[in-house]
């Protein structure tokens, strides 16, 4: 059996593509999905057309319903399911997952219930593996493009170094270069919140504003992106990097953004289950915004922008109005709104 072993849940397309990554790195990988005629066809054509269309996978990957058939002898395993489904994906895993196996997450959400962060999640489920041993992976990656092997950065985190490089060892290869940082919360924070600025930059677009809109809406939308997630325990100069500004631009910006897409058919009057439906993918920026705005109340952060965009996805508020809204706050110093770890880093 080979030692290069890993392990994919699920067979999404950012799932695909990281399977993708591992079979050029000299793994053997299997994939898992729960629908067994997906397992088929991915193993009889060499493809997972729903996910990333008539890209040929490798030989070197396998798909399968079981996740036995998935975990047994996989040094590395990466999470690659919806923020909703990780739970119950990591609780099937749990009793087939080596203790020793580097488990990495590409998941960028809340669980929606509870809010919690990913690493939390599977700490909570996969109770043979040291909390701090677990990794999260993030940055400016679509799935369309790695895929496709197009040059693309990432950051890894995890509270042991020795994790991070572990993973960092897994996936970096000529086209996929990968940096470490110790920053768990922040890295996590920075690939969820990011997705709800992605929903408002196409809603921008939807309603025909122009770059001076959009540049506004990343630039304040990083600010608050900041503000909650030295809050919540991250570091400032996280969001400064590939998991803050860096998936910010990627995802307000590219055309393989879901979140963007669904922004912009907000934008031109859809509502928001017709979006969901169209869509076909999860969008995890509208489960995100709801997570967020309850989090920004319990912690008492200022978040107006997602604050709007939580009025538009729930309360039915029209763009227009919610735009409105965000012009006509009250007047403000800009430094003020910069998130720093202390105040008392200022001197105004």
């Amino acid at each position: 059996m080979s030692l290069r072993r890993a392990a994919v849940l699920v067979a999404g397309s950012m799932g695909t593509a990281l399977a993708s990554l591992l079979a050029d790195n000299e793994y053997d990988v299997t994939v898992w999905t729960r629908k067994e005629e997906q397992a088929e066809q991915m193993n009889r054509e060499r493809k997972n057309r729903k996910y990333t269309g008539d890209f040929g996978l490798s030989e070197r990957i396998t798909a399968t319903a079981s996740m036995e058939t998935a975990l047994t002898g996989a040094t590395a395993v990466i999470f690659a399911a919806p923020s909703h489904a990780t739970r119950e994906v990591a609780r099937l895993a749990r009793p087939f997952l080596d203790s020793d196996a580097i488990v990495i997450h590409a998941t960028k959400g809340f669980e929606p219930e509870t809010m919690k962060r990913m690493t939390k999640v599977l700490a909570e489920e996969l109770t043979q593996i040291d909390p701090g041993r677990l990794v999260v992976m993030s940055g400016p990656c679509h799935a369309e493009e790695l895929i496709q092997r197009s040059p693309t950065t990432v950051v890894v985190a995890a509270d042991q170094l020795e994790a991070a490089q572990r993973a960092q060892d897994v996936l970096i290869s000529p086209y996929f270069r990968v940096y470490t940082n110790p920053d768990v919360t922040g890295v996590e924070l920075g690939g969820a919140l990011k997705n709800i600025i992605a929903l408002g930059a196409g809603l921008s677009d939807g309603l025909g504003f122009g770059d001076n809109a959009k540049a506004a809406l990343l630039t304040r939308g990083l600010a608050e992106i900041a503000r909650l997630g030295v809050a919540l325990g991250g570091n400032a100069l996280t969001f400064a990097g590939l998991a803050g500004v860096g998936d910010l631009v990627v995802t307000c910006t590219s055309k393989h953004s879901r979140n963007w897409r669904a922004g912009y058919m907000l934008g031109q009057g859809k509502p928001l289950q017709e979006v969901l439906e169209t869509m076909g993918m999860v969008v995890e920026g509208v489960k995100t915004t709801k997570a967020t705005y309850s989090l920004s109340q319990q912690h008492e952060v200022s978040m107006p922008i997602t604050e709007q965009l939580h009025e538009v996805l729930f309360a039915s508020v029209e763009p227009q109005i919610a735009v409105g809204r965000l012009m006509g706050r009250l007047r403000t110093h800009e430094i003020e709104d910069i998130a720093l770890e202390s105040a008392e880093k200022w001197t105004l």
